[in-house]
């Protein structure tokens, strides 16, 4: 393994304000949200919905890289124009979704394990040969009724470390999501007491599979409140609270930091990014940038519903949403007007 074009990678997808874009939901979730808003379920509007986010103008003043699911990858426009063809062209990496989803942990009930170690070695040369330069993998944790459980986060970071390991070994620089769920009444606190010990279990496990840290990105979620509490934390304790842990678990080597939205409405997961990087980025040792999916997408999704007709104007909203987030890395973002400055 070559360190320097890992690391190469990893400080583009890093690179100024800009931050990634997820669009690699599965078809299944895909059809749930257009089921959500009447846009028929199929591939044929799944693949059209995705030209529109390629084809946008200007997403590469905003956007570093592009995280694809399987499907998406080998999809192309009505005219055959390859999207990964045409995210090259506008100057941004082509990522890839390779875990195969969450399923339920065996002899822990209501947790999960995230799929897909299998035959990953081969499935990450093909990704490489059709243009991937980069790659995710989630893993999931719930803060309800005593979970996490030790076994969980364990069995978990071990299928981390793996993943990145084998990802690193074939040139793909892994973006590693441990994600702890906003659902649930838990406090701020408690949020950051489970994310800091994910953290150190995951960059453990990162270790011990000889991961290169300047050749990896961390998405990991912000430290808030669950969705439930009565007690929603003030930007400044999310601030401090999303520092403190990450300054107590994640190593200094570690090239970038993109956040993941985690169920945030737009505003606000673009307020909240705005408010870390205004307010302790120059205490921090990594960049803090983002990297959306809903937070990003679902304006412009419901503006489209599916008619070609408001193709222009979800694309306006799309970017737009883009713009956002590269102000908000640079602590620039106006929440009031909720227009770049």
């Amino acid at each position: 393994m070559n360190p320097g074009p890992l690391a190469d990678i990893a400080a583009q997808l890093m690179a100024g304000d800009k931050g990634l874009l997820a669009i690699d939901e599965s078809n299944g979730t895909c059809n749930r949200r257009f089921a959500a808003l009447g846009i028929v379920q199929s591939e044929e509007n799944r693949r059209r919905w995705r030209e529109l986010i390629v084809t946008t103008p200007d997403l590469g003043q905003s956007i570093s890289g592009v995280i694809l699911y399987d499907e998406t990858l080998h999809q192309a426009t009505a005219d055959g124009r390859l999207f990964v063809d045409l995210l090259a062209e506008a100057g941004i990496l082509v990522g890839i979704k390779v875990d195969t989803g969450a399923n339920p942990l065996a002899g822990f009930p209501g947790e999960t394990i995230t799929e897909g170690l299998d035959g990953l070695r081969e499935r990450l040369h093909g990704y490489a040969g059709k243009g991937a330069r980069f790659a995710k993998w989630r893993a999931v944790f719930n803060a309800e009724d005593g979970t996490p459980s030790a076994a969980c986060i364990d069995t978990n970071a071990q299928a981390l470390g793996r993943y990145a390991a084998l990802c690193q070994e074939v040139g793909l620089v892994p973006v590693i999501e441990p994600e702890l769920l906003m659902a649930g009444d838990h406090d701020i606190e408690y949020c950051a007491k489970l994310s800091q010990m994910i953290l150190e279990t995951v960059f453990s496990q990162l270790s011990a599979q000889r991961v290169l840290l300047e050749g990896m990105i961390l998405k990991p979620n912000m430290v808030l409140a669950g969705s439930d509490c009565v007690d929603q934390a003030t930007l400044q304790r999310i601030v401090d609270a999303t520092a403190t842990c990450l300054l107590r678990a994640v190593p200094a080597a570690v090239p970038g930091i993109a956040f993941l939205s985690g169920g945030q409405s737009p505003e606000l997961a673009s307020a909240r990014l705005n408010a870390m990087n205004a307010r302790s980025q120059r205490r921090l040792p990594w960049p803090l940038a983002f990297s959306y999916a809903r937070a990003i997408q679902q304006p412009a999704l419901a503006l489209w519903a599916g008619e070609d007709g408001n193709f222009g104007l979800a694309q306006q909203a799309l970017v737009h949403r883009a713009r956002c987030n590269r102000a908000a890395r640079r602590g620039e973002y106006v929440a009031s007007t909720d227009l770049p400055s």
